[in-house]
């Protein structure tokens, strides 16, 4: 089966790039981390200009209806550039829960940002005390939320809330959103592990040690190595899940949960390679990396941690 992604596809992927590389994301990232949401929002409306906000909206509610392979083309892209914000839930989960609900339209359009909690797996929202809607999805049925208490996440741009039920319960595809939410999260976290493997890559060309360029050094050579594999051994299972919830396959949860898995798995790997190929300069808070690191340690058990989704493909293999 041939995974490659077509022109208009790459085309979309080269247009988000060339927006989110002219917005400065880090100085974005670390305003979002302080409780100033306006650089943010700015780059959440060039998505918007794009179509991202649209992509997994109903064409009759003002969205394209795209193939979820598209939707994991545009989140490898905003996972690479670390934008803040409740990427997964707005994009890719929320649509699915609201369903024929009119609010669609203002998702599309990048009016209006959602967030969800989505018990067990996903007790708590991000972000829910900037965004306009916070639902509430268990049991196939989904409800407006409230927002409580917030908590502190490993990365400061991601705080989680509690939320309690506020409106009616209406019935929706909850075990569905749950996929696209994991699936989302996933292509997330490969576009991270590209990003930091590309940082790494420059920087090794660039830092000598022991009068030669570090990237000149076999063992470097085979950190990197090991990162791109891991990458590229995950983005097949990442457009094979895609295709399983665009034909809702029967196998969707295990397609979905293996590439959670392997996604993962590139990130902790590249996370691992950037910081021994930068040094201790990786571990400081003024290092750009640095924000990568805490986005992949807060992604990595979000909508599903790797213990849970390997039992799932075990489970689903038995």
């Amino acid at each position: 089966m041939n995974f490659e992604i077509d022109e208009q596809q790459r085309d979309f992927a080269a247009s988000i790039d060339a927006a989110l590389g002219a917005a400065d994301l880090p100085a974005a990232v670390r305003a979002w981390a302080d409780g100033d949401t306006g650089p943010g929002r700015k780059v959440w409306a060039q998505l918007a200009d794009l179509g991202v906000t649209a992509l997994m909206v109903p064409e009759e509610h003002g969205g394209i209806g795209a193939h979820p392979v598209d939707l994991v083309v545009a989140l490898e892209r905003i996972g690479r550039w670390n934008v803040p914000g409740p990427v997964a839930e707005s994009l890719a989960v929320a649509p699915i829960l609201l369903g024929d609900d009119g609010r669609g339209a203002a998702l599309a359009s990048g009016e209006l940002i959602a967030t969800v909690a989505l018990a067990p797996l996903v007790p708590r929202a991000v972000d829910a005390n900037i965004v306009g809607l916070t639902l509430l999805a268990e049991g196939g049925v989904v409800q407006d939320a409230s927002v409580g208490a917030g908590h502190e996440s490993v990365d400061p741009s991601r705080t989680v809330f509690e939320v309690t039920a506020s409106g009616p319960a209406r019935a929706a595809a909850v075990a569905r959103a749950f996929e696209f939410g994991a699936l989302a999260t996933s292509a997330l976290l490969v576009g991270a592990a590209q990003a930091m493997l590309d940082a790494a890559v420059e920087y090794a060309k660039q830092r000598s040690q022991f009068g030669s360029v570090i990237g000149s050094y076999q063992a470097i050579k085979h950190k990197l190595a090991d990162v791109l594999i891991a990458v590229e051994l995950a983005r097949p299972l990442l457009y094979g899940a895609a295709l399983s919830l665009a034909d809702e396959s029967a196998d969707t949860a295990r397609d979905v949960s293996a590439a959670k898995a392997a996604a993962a798995e590139a990130a902790l790997v590249a996370a691992r390679s950037s910081l021994q190929t930068h040094g201790a300069i990786g571990f400081t808070q003024e290092h750009d990396l640095s924000l990568l690191l805490l986005r992949v340690q807060a992604l990595r058990p979000a909508w599903g941690d790797p213990g849970w989704h390997r039992r799932r493909v075990l489970e689903a293999l038995s």
